[in-house]
């Protein structure tokens, strides 16, 4: 396991697709980050910035929690492992109006530069379709799309990278190292959602401590994944034991304590396909029929207030988190072998990235846990786990750019303090209710994610190269 547990696990929560807002790690051409951070928080009034400026990421300083012993059943306020996250994306460079037109990786051994660009057309022009093995960044640029608003990496059926909630007018990027084969850009919702993408060639393989390094924080992340999915699954046979009895006080508290689990993992779902939408999708996330998972339990339980409505559902999430806890199995297994088949240091990158863009597209929204209003709990665990894969790269970050891990250490415990502002004991998931903050209090929590955000953003890249 990663760091060490400050407190036990609790509640987590789940992303929105909605266009409208920019996580960090994007930036607007000619506008100031502070305006993309107050386009990313919703229903905040009180922003107010330069477009002239950037605005700097204040640095806090912030822990992260790690794996809660198997039973945990209440959070506490914000984690501590000593360490932090490591972002997937970097914040891109202004892309121009429409795809480049030749690649980018000009000096040898630079990584090569993949431009993607979005439109409102529902174009998702790829330029180039073909690079050398070895580190590529992929720099995204919404140019004025809406309906088109993420870009995914595929290798096979699992995500090697990705952007979400790309508003127009903004730039991201995000990068790995990737080996000759085929690959996918996937653009949900363009007019062609799939596109070939080739990779030539065989990866240098890295020597040296810092590639021992690399290696050894894949290994700390997978198991420290594989510890949080065998976490879930205990903690849903708990809920599922619930749901046969009749106390609806009790079925709700198993219901808020399973959630941190899955959220601190959550990338890692994202990765297999259907399994994420299958236990995790919201109502309108997915056609009504097939609407399953813990939202619907969520539902019956906080909505309708009756088990009867929400045993229908349990079944079918238990065999999935089992289903998630066997190929977390098998990835960690790959990874300490090392055979190729496991977790990429940039992938642990890029997960703590998206980890913190989960919280700003749904988390600091409050659409997340919207029947039960557990959000800060789901928001914590998110934090939780982008700290934890932060935890297993800094050593090696601290080797490749001694300058990068301490900004953001302190950027994650300020925004730790923040949500220690709203612990409380006495409530389900031993946070708030979201309902029960203020716009002053989404405001302060937006502001210090995305001052984590920005520095983390940049880490990927910094890791692909080197890795």
């Amino acid at each position: 396991m990663i760091g060490s547990p400050r407190r036990p696990a609790g509640p987590a929560s789940r992303p929105s697709t909605e266009p409208t807002r920019a996580a960090a790690g994007q930036r607007r051409r000619g506008v100031a980050l502070v305006a993309a951070g107050c386009a990313a928080a919703l229903l905040l009034t009180a922003c107010s910035s330069d477009s002239g400026s950037n605005a700097a990421a204040t640095p806090a300083a912030g822990g992260t929690s790690g794996a809660a012993p198997a039973a945990a059943t209440v959070a506490g306020p914000a984690g501590s492992v000593a360490a932090q996250s490591v972002a997937g994306s970097s914040a891109a460079a202004p892309a121009g109006a429409g795809a480049a037109t030749q690649a980018s990786a000009t000096a040898a051994g630079a990584p090569a530069t993949v431009k993607i660009s979005i439109t409102a057309d529902g174009g998702c022009a790829v330029d180039p379709v073909t690079v050398p093995a070895g580190p590529v960044t992929f720099k995204i640029a919404n140019l004025d799309a809406t309906a088109v608003n993420e870009v995914h990496l595929m290798d096979g059926d699992r995500i090697r990278g990705e952007r979400e909630n790309l508003a127009p007018g903004f730039d991201s990027e995000f990068s790995a190292t990737l080996d000759g084969g085929s690959y996918q850009i996937y653009c949900p919702g363009a007019v062609t959602e799939n596109q070939p993408f080739t990779v030539t060639g065989k990866a240098a393989t890295s020597t040296g401590d810092v590639a021992q390094q690399l290696q050894q924080a894949t290994v700390e992340y997978a198991g420290y994944v594989d510890d949080q999915a065998g976490f879930l699954v205990e903690a849903v046979a708990k809920l599922q034991k619930a749901l046969q009895g009749k106390d609806l006080a009790a079925a709700q508290q198993a219901y808020a304590a399973a959630r941190p689990f899955y959220e601190r993992i959550e990338p890692v779902a994202e990765s297999f396909g259907d399994l994420d939408p299958d236990i995790d999708a919201r109502d309108g996330d997915v056609p009504a029929a097939g609407w399953k998972g813990f939202h619907q339990i969520e539902k019956a339980l906080f909505t309708d207030k009756k088990i009867a409505a929400a045993t229908p559902f349990i079944a079918e999430l238990v065999s999935n988190v089992a289903k998630l806890k066997q190929l977390t199995a098998q990835l960690a297994a790959d990874t300490k072998a090392g055979n190729g088949k496991g977790y990429k240091p940039d992938e642990v990158a890029n997960g703590a990235a998206s980890l913190l863009e989960e919280v700003q597209k749904t988390k600091i929204s409050g659409e997340e846990e919207r029947y039960s209003r557990i959000d800060l709990v789901d928001f914590a665990a998110n934090v939780e786990g982008s700290q934890q894969a932060f935890a297993a790269l800094e050593p090696a970050l601290k080797t490749i750019d001694p300058q990068r891990p301490a900004p953001i250490t302190a950027a994650f415990a300020a925004l730790n303090k923040q949500l220690d502002k709203h612990a409380d004991t006495k409530a389900l998931g031993g946070y708030q209710p979201y309902d029960k903050l203020t716009q002053a209090d989404i405001k302060q929590l937006s502001d210090a994610l995305l001052a984590v955000q920005e520095p983390l953003s940049q880490v990927s890249a910094k890791v692909a190269s080197a890795g």
